[in-house]
């Protein structure tokens, strides 16, 4: 068994200087807005982890029931001897894919990325214990880092799941998906998690749970602000709003001052005043129809899908070759 290794291309200091940019520019635009990515610290990810196990939270198992059923085909179809998976996360489903591959005889590498050290630390320590066949290679980055250091050397997948897809917004979308088709060789394939469009009355209880674990999660981020940057956020004069965009067909998280308030972020140098009601976007969850995700592939340069859904068609996975 060879031994895991973990490349770090984020450090520290690298993502404290995103965090305070992004507070920035979206604590002085008008609606105010932060990036859903940082809501993920420690607190986060584990606040996460539960709303996937909640009830009204229905795409990671939906995700993981069509995975394990399309696993084998998707490794009869690939071959892929590298798999890697950007925002990785746990690795918990995907170990559906690793087992399939594994099991096929082709995969040789994992490379699982991610922005949490703790988290992908833990990951690939575990993986190559339940994979010994498998080099694990664990990459600490954001999206674009990675995908100008691709390893070569075999024939690759790249998986992106969780509906993550979705956080972007049209435009940042179609630079995301053209950078993958940009570093993939002809004939290597995309992964793609994706929730479909569906009934908002199933749709909005997902982000608004009965229990408020999702409302701690969107509130956490202030808590990220609070610790980082110093800030003095009140987190509970905040309330969780979720709603679906007709429109734009997407979920929007915000959050919604209780009152009037001014709030002093010392690491960024800023006062910021928030009235009373007014509202700040920290998440868009974009769902898509087949068709429609299926034109934004082929734009971006993949071609051929393989599709799944469920039987309520309200997640998708697709297999996407490049062009």
């Amino acid at each position: 068994m060879s031994e895991p290794t973990l490349e770090i291309h984020l450090a520290p200091e690298q993502l404290l200087g995103s965090l305070r940019e992004d507070a920035l520019i979206g604590l002085t635009s008008t609606p105010k807005w932060l990036p859903p990515k940082w809501f993920y610290d420690a607190r986060g990810s584990e606040l996460f982890e539960e709303i996937t196990r909640l009830p009204e939270y229905f795409p990671t198992r939906t995700e993981r029931e069509l995975l394990r059923a399309s696993a084998a085909d998707i490794a009869e179809a690939t071959s892929a001897q590298i798999l890697v998976e950007l925002g990785s996360g746990s690795s918990e489903k995907t170990r559906l894919l690793l087992g399939a591959l594994t099991e096929h005889g082709t995969l040789e590498r994992y490379v699982p990325q991610d922005v949490s050290e703790a988290a992908l630390a833990s990951a690939v320590g575990q993986l190559a214990d339940e994979f010994p066949s498998l080099a694990v290679h664990g990459i600490v980055s954001d999206f674009t880092d990675t995908l100008h250091n691709l390893p070569r050397g075999g024939t690759r997948m790249i998986a992106f799941l969780g509906g993550t897809l979705g956080n972007l917004v049209p435009d940042e979308r179609a630079e995301f998906l053209a950078s993958i088709a940009e570093v993939l060789d002809e004939g290597e394939q995309l992964l793609l998690g994706v929730g479909l469009v569906t009934d908002p009355a199933v749709l909005v209880p997902a982000y608004d749970d009965a229990a408020g674990v999702t409302a701690q999660f969107n509130r956490n981020v202030l808590s990220v602000l609070n610790e980082q940057l110093g800030a003095d956020f009140d987190v509970d004069r905040f309330r969780h709003v979720a709603l679906w965009d007709e429109t734009n067909e997407w979920i929007e998280m915000r959050l919604e001052a209780a009152e009037a308030m001014s709030v002093c972020l010392p690491g960024i140098g800023l006062d910021v005043r928030f009235g009373a009601g007014e509202q700040m976007r920290t998440e868009i969850s974009a769902k898509f129809r087949v068709e429609g995700i299926g034109k934004e592939l082929d734009a971006a340069g993949f071609g051929s899908d393989r599709v799944w859904t469920d039987p309520d068609e309200r997640f998708a996975l697709i297999l996407a070759d490049k062009k």
